[in-house]
């Protein structure tokens, strides 16, 4: 039997019944009007829709320079609103399916679970037609409307399907809708879909990765150690995985630096996460990337027997968890003098 997909809870979308969030400015694309285009329908009107995912190219897209309000854009008709308390947006990915394989953009990522208060008043095809006013307002192309294989769904790794499930939804049963704005100077990419009960969406504003990770040189990380007993290095990681990047070359090599000078330092790697998604999968990630980056310095020749690492999720954050700059801060890994 195919098993149900569990309800997730988070919200910031604004409602137009009076709910409030971040995106009560989209005047643009608000609810209402939604409501009165998608209720007064004299002649349909079929979307847009770019090229298959085999051709597919955001150059196939037209520009729009639909004037939009604050992120994530898209507010809620009457009736309908979000599942749980929200979250404030962050840098973040999703995986939108293309009709045949998924693309995972980056960017300033929103998702939320849609229901009705009263229950009986949740209509899919209401929702869903207010919904499409909206995208179509933005200037949003349909890229793709189909169900996902869920052998796909399933292939996906547990803590990114965790991580992604609110706004995913129950897509085991239903279809997956993609859309895309593409604007002069980024991308709006949107997923959609709804089951008899509840909607999920997601919305990522593409963004390029900022590193803000900042080398520390051997002699800097001897004096941490030295003084403090312990020294925050700054290593870049894939999204939500536990692969150490490129980028973290030069940081590992310093360590490296550092413990070949020093024979007799033994270091403990402690791993830290911020407090986006659950704290099973915030342990597991955090343990994952300070076994990694032991990894990496045993790969440069350190013994592992000076070496021991451990993940500790979320807990002693050095910062809040509120914005981007603090969510950084707590994403670390920290070298612990033994």
């Amino acid at each position: 039997m195919r098993r149900s997909t569990p309800i997730v809870l988070l919200a910031v979308l604004a409602t137009a019944c009076g709910h409030k969030s971040g995106a009560d400015d989209a005047v643009t694309l608000n609810a209402s009007a939604a409501t009165a285009a998608a209720t007064s329908t004299p002649t349909p009107v079929t979307p847009p829709v770019a090229p298959g995912p085999a051709d597919f190219t955001i150059a196939s897209v037209p520009i729009s320079n639909a004037p939009l309000g604050k992120f994530p854009y898209f507010g809620l008709p009457p009736k309908y609103a979000p599942q749980n308390t929200p979250k404030p947006p962050g840098f973040g990915h999703f995986l939108f399916w293309m009709g045949k394989a998924f693309k995972d953009v980056e960017g300033q990522t929103y998702m939320v679970t849609i229901i009705a208060p009263k229950s009986d008043d949740f209509s899919s095809y209401e929702l869903q037609k207010n919904m499409h006013a909206l995208f179509q307002q933005a200037g949003a192309v349909k890229v793709s409307e189909a169900k996902i294989p869920n052998e796909t769904i399933d292939a996906i790794p547990d803590a990114t399907r965790q991580e992604l499930l609110m706004g995913l939804g129950d897509v085991w049963n239903s279809p997956a809708e993609t859309w895309v704005v593409h604007r002069p100077t980024d991308e709006i990419w949107i997923h959609y879909a709804t089951t008899t009960a509840q909607a999920s969406l997601a919305v990522v504003e593409t963004a390029a990765f900022v590193a803000t990770a900042a080398l520390l040189p051997p002699d800097q990380l001897k004096a941490d150690l030295d003084r403090t007993g312990k020294a925050v290095i700054h290593v870049n990681f894939a999204t939500d995985q536990t692969r150490v990047l490129p980028t973290s070359g030069a940081q590992m090599d310093a360590v490296i630096a550092l413990l070949k000078a020093d024979p007799s330092l033994r270091l403990a790697i402690n791993g830290y996460t911020d407090d986006t998604g659950t704290d099973e999968h915030n342990l597991a990630l955090s343990d994952g990337r300070a076994k990694a980056v032991l990894a990496a310095l045993v790969a440069g020749g350190i013994g592992a027997d000076r070496l021991q690492a451990k993940g500790y999720g979320r807990t002693n954050p050095v910062s809040t968890n509120v914005d981007e700059a603090g969510k950084a801060a707590n994403r670390r890994v920290e070298l612990i003098k033994l």
